[in-house]
């Protein structure tokens, strides 16, 4: 078994190149998360071979190409048997053939005491596409206290199989817990595509699994597909939601992504859908765990819940005021919604940040969104561009929220909504007559 492990992970160590340093001021050195990187008085590295773990950060990052990877006579010998064993032609590097061994798409399924987040069975949906382009299986990874029907309510959504670790010192989410499940199930069984949801908690553990398993993480995506090649083609927002970046993970593995909730469609829920449940264990004393969940305190706030609302109605700079807002209320009252708004909203205190839908906000996917006086930036746009119907007011024609609107209205929306309000509460009345 020993020699078997051996022979999976040649690894190496980063070396100097003698004369090549140009002393460029450390680079190396912050790249590499073992800190196993000192100076010496030339201000060239020196590396700690027995703490160098070969994941060739500072390979990478180095200007001038001084550093290089290392391997013994006897690591170069696994690499020759992993190169005459593999498909892939003479020369293949041991990165590629390390990452061969990784397959599977993999969605964490969050939860609260039991109680799932729905945009775990969201990336259940995605993900099966990606396992159908990868023709791999799709799995989901349930941790938690006596949470094993997660597991049988995510083969409904999908899921062939699970993976379950279900103890009582998982009752409550905490980072140093979970985050050892994680790694420990990812080193094992060698997923190639993991998903989490953004959220506070998925965001969390995403960061800290990443960090732990040296591999690469791409936050807030609003797209993933697979390209020729079988990599996870990973798009998100960029420079401040300027542009549209995909980025995708070629040397490490598990190919990780967060996706906010409501930004992929829900799968049609079939409980006739059957999976195996694979049964884990580990060794983690609640004595041992550093955090301890004295007491959990829920917010009482009567707070809306925009995520989850089938309309919403929002305001934007165009309102001119917070008291504007009420008017914006009422209509949001007749069509049983919700209220929402934008950044600017939220930056001149007109509204609370927990109403704000954009980038840096929440991403909401209601069959109707009014949006009233938002000229459509796209930090905007990429938090409600997935809305069923998207209704759009406003006084500027070349306004860019136009170009993705179902239906658009040139006019003052102080004079639009109010009669958008009448002829509702018109309508109403008739249908009350003739009942």
């Amino acid at each position: 078994m020993e020699e078997e492990k051996k022979i999976r992970k040649p690894r190496g160590v980063a070396k100097l190149i003698p004369g090549k340093c140009i002393a460029c001021g450390a680079r190396c050195q912050s790249a590499c998360p073992e800190d196993a990187i000192g100076m010496n008085d030339k201000g060239e590295p020196v590396i700690n071979l027995e703490k160098c773990i070969g994941c060739r950060r500072c390979v990478k990052v180095c200007p001038a190409e001084a550093l290089e990877m290392y391997y013994t006579p006897e690591e170069q010998k696994i690499l020759a048997q992993i190169a005459s064993s593999s498909k892939e032609p003479q020369g293949t590097s041991i990165e590629e053939a390390g990452i061969k061994e990784y397959k599977n798409v993999w969605v964490f399924v969050e939860h609260t005491e039991g109680e799932p987040a729905t945009v775990s069975w969201e990336l259940l949906g995605a993900g099966a596409k990606l396992a159908s382009s990868l023709k791999v299986e799709l799995c989901s990874v349930v941790i938690g206290d006596k949470v094993e029907k997660l597991c049988r309510e995510s083969f409904a959504y999908g899921a062939t199989r699970a993976y379950l670790i279900d103890a009582p010192v998982f009752h409550y989410y905490r980072t140093e817990t979970f985050n050892k499940a994680i790694c420990y199930l990812v080193k094992k069984y060698k997923p190639e595509v993991l998903l989490m949801g953004a959220t506070g908690l998925g965001r969390d553990l995403a960061g800290a699994v990443a960090t732990k398993l040296n591999t690469g993480l791409t936050a807030d995506c609003t797209g993933l597909d697979i390209d020729e090649k079988g990599y996870l083609l990973q798009t998100r927002p960029a420079f401040g939601g300027n542009i549209m970046a995909t980025i995708f993970t070629e040397r490490t593995r598990p190919q990780m992504s967060t996706v906010r909730p409501h930004v992929m469609l829900l799968p049609q829920k079939d409980t006739s859908r059957k999976g195996e449940i694979v049964i884990e264990s580990m060794l983690i004393k609640e004595e041992d765990v550093a955090v301890k969940v004295l007491e959990v305190v829920k917010d009482q706030r009567a707070e809306c819940d925009l995520a989850a609302a089938e309309v919403i109605v929002s305001g934007g700079r165009g309102m001119s005021s917070g008291e504007n807002f009420t008017l914006l209320q009422q209509l949001a009252d007749e069509l049983g919604g919700v209220v929402g708004c934008s950044r600017a909203v939220v930056e001149a205190g007109w509204m609370p940040a927990e109403r704000q839908v954009g980038q840096t906000g929440k991403t909401v996917r209601p069959k109707i969104y009014i949006a009233c006086g938002i000229s459509g930036a796209i930090q905007h746009l990429v938090g409600m561009q997935s809305s069923d119907v998207i209704i759009a007011i406003n006084q500027d024609k070349y306004a860019p929220i136009f170009e993705v609107a179902t239906y658009g209205i040139v006019g003052d929306v102080f004079q639009v909504v109010p009669a958008i309000i009448d002829n509702i509460r018109e309508l109403r009345a008739a249908t009350d007559r003739k009942e």
